[in-house]
C-alpha cells in the first residue's frame, strides 16, 4: 500500500512517459475513439472500437489465466499503484497502443490522401511511446510489453480479412442488438475468478459496455439515420482545411465530450443507486461495488450508456446545432 519515494532527476523523461502511459487509459480512450467518429468517419470508428475491444478482452483475461507478477519493486520503482494488483503478462496498454494506432492506419490508408510512410511512422511512434512509458513507470517487464504487441498485432493480422464482413453483419443484422448486448454480459458474468481483487474484471466490463454500447449505436443509425459524417475536404489533403473546418471539429468534440462525461457521471450515479437500495449498501462503499453482483452490472450499464450515447445522442446535438 506504500509507494516508493523517487526523485526524478529528467523531468522530461518524466512528463513524456507518464504523458504516454495515460494514452493507453480512460481518458485517451474516452476522446479519441469519439472524436474520429464525430469528426472523421464512421467506418473508421467502428472498426477501431470493434478491434479495441477484442483485444483488450483478450489482453485482460489473458493476465489472469497467466498470473505473471508484475515487476518486483524494488528493484524498480512504480510511478503508478492503480494497477499493481493487476498481473503483467501481456501489457494491456502496449496492447490497446499497438491495436488503436495501426488499426486506425489500416482503416484509412486507402480512403485517405496522405504519405503511407507518414502514417506508418506516427503508429509506430504512438505505439513505442506508450510501451516505453510502462517500462519507464516500473509496471512492466520488456517481456510483458514485447508480448503485448505481438499479440495485438497477430489479432489485426487475423481479423484484418474480416473486417468487412463483421462491420457489414454489426450494421444490418436484425440480431445485432441482442447479441452486443448478451455476449459482452456474458463475458463479464464468467471473467476468470482469482483469489484476491483486482481491477481487470471492472475495467474488462467497462471496454465490453462502451462497446456494446457503441455498436448498438451503430446498428440504430444504419437502420434509422442519416449516412455516417465523412469529410471530403480530409480526404483532399490536409493543406485544404480551413479556419471554418476547425471550428467545427472543436465544436464538435467538445460538445460531445461534455455529453459524454454527463452521461458518464449521471448513469454512475443512477445505476449506484438503484444497485445499493437493491443490495443494501452505502454508495460510498468501495467493498461492495466490488462484488460481482455490483461491479459488472453498474459498469456495464454506465459505460454502455456512454457508447450509445457517444454514437446516438451526441451526432443528434450535432445536427440540431448545425454542425453537421
Amino acid at each position: 500500500g506504500c509507494t516508493q519515494k523517487y526523485i526524478v532527476k529528467n523531468y522530461f523523461y518524466y512528463y513524456l512517459f507518464k504523458f504516454s502511459a495515460a494514452l493507453g487509459e480512460e481518458i485517451f480512450y474516452i476522446t479519441f475513439l469519439p472524436f474520429i467518429y464525430w469528426n472523421i468517419d464512421h467506418s473508421v470508428s467502428r472498426r477501431m472500437i470493434i478491434i479495441w475491444s477484442i483485444v483488450m478482452y483478450i489482453g485482460q483475461v489473458s493476465k489472469d489465466l497467466l498470473k505473471w507478477p508484475r515487476p518486483l519493486s524494488p528493484p524498480v520503482v512504480k510511478l503508478e499503484m492503480r494497477a499493481n494488483a493487476e498481473y503483467g503478462m501481456p501489457s494491456t496498454h502496449a496492447m490497446a497502443a499497438t491495436s488503436i494506432s495501426f488499426s486506425f492506419l489500416i482503416a484509412t490508408m486507402n480512403q485517405y490522401k496522405y504519405p503511407f510512410e507518414l502514417g506508418l511512422v506516427a503508429a509506430f511512434v504512438f505505439s513505442t511511446l506508450v510501451c516505453l512509458s510502462r517500462l519507464y513507470t516500473g509496471m512492466h517487464t520488456v517481456l510483458d510489453v514485447i508480448g503485448g504487441a505481438l499479440i495485438s498485432a497477430v489479432l489485426l493480422v487475423l481479423f484484418y480479412p474480416t473486417w468487412d464482413v463483421i462491420d457489414h453483419l454489426l450494421l444490418t443484422s436484425p440480431f445485432c442488438p441482442l447479441l452486443s448486448i448478451v455476449v459482452p454480459l456474458v463475458l463479464c458474468y464468467n471473467y476468470p475468478k482469482l483469489d484476491y481483487y483486482s481491477p481487470t474484471r471492472g475495467d474488462t466490463t467497462t471496454i465490453l459496455g462502451a462497446g456494446a454500447g457503441a455498436t448498438v449505436g451503430f446498428w440504430l443509425n444504419n437502420q434509422y439515420a442519416a449516412p455516417a459524417y465523412t469529410s471530403e475536404n480530409l480526404q483532399l489533403g490536409f493543406p485544404l482545411i480551413t479556419t471554418k473546418i476547425v471550428v467545427v471539429t472543436l465544436a464538435r468534440f467538445f460538445i460531445g465530450i461534455f455529453v459524454v462525461l454527463l452521461t458518464r457521471q449521471l448513469m454512475k450515479s443512477v445505476v449506484l443507486g438503484m444497485l445499493g437500495y437493491r443490495y443494501k449498501f452505502p454508495i460510498g462503499d468501495l467493498e461492495a461495488r466490488r462484488r460481482l453482483e455490483v461491479e459488472v452490472p453498474y459498469k456495464f450499464i454506465t459505460y454502455s450508456s456512454v457508447g450509445f450515447s457517444a454514437t446516438v445522442l451526441v451526432p443528434l446535438l450535432h445536427e440540431l446545432l448545425g454542425l453537421m
